[in-house]
């Protein structure tokens, strides 16, 4: 279980044992006296994984492009959200209706693996460099230009 869990060690032990003698998650927030969100969570994990949802994960799992879009289309097809998450291996449903969330606002596309990472150094910024470089270049001589300019009139004036 995550270490941010509203719930703790001796709670998520305690319900796990209620929803095994066979009560449902209402009875036991009722009985706990704590909040049924997460006891409603915990009791589908529970459903899925048994006494192994009070495990916890050693690394986030990652999903195939086409895991996804089956879970998905199975969800938004009516089946009950806990279906494809036990028989697809799914951490957990909520990550189901995550999926399904984003696949209604973004499509198919959205699912797919995105890069990790910052992305890589490009070239157009060390052409901007060279640009910036060539313009103070030419700044410079145009100074140096006029300067010699002005030293040529006055010297032709006869003031140097």
């Amino acid at each position: 279980m995550r270490a941010n869990s509203t719930l703790t060690p001796c709670q998520r032990e305690a319900a796990i044992a209620w929803f095994a003698q066979g009560m449902a998650d209402r009875s036991v927030a009722t009985t706990l006296g704590v909040p049924r969100g997460p006891i409603r969570r915990l009791h589908e994990r529970w459903r899925i994984h048994g006494p192994g949802a009070l495990v916890a994960k050693q690394a986030k799992k990652s999903y195939s492009f086409a895991l996804k879009v089956e879970a998905v289309r199975r969800f938004l097809a009516g089946e009950p959200r806990t279906e494809p998450a036990s028989e697809l291996g799914l951490s957990s449903p909520k990550q189901l209706e995550t999926w399904a969330r984003v696949y209604r606002d973004q499509g198919e596309d959205a699912l797919r693996p995105k890069q990790r990472g910052r992305p890589p150094n490009t070239a157009v910024p060390a052409e901007e460099t060279e640009l910036e470089r060539l313009r103070r270049e030419n700044e410079f001589l145009c100074a140096q230009n006029a300067y010699l300019g002005k030293l040529r009139t006055l010297r032709e004036d006869g003031h140097g």
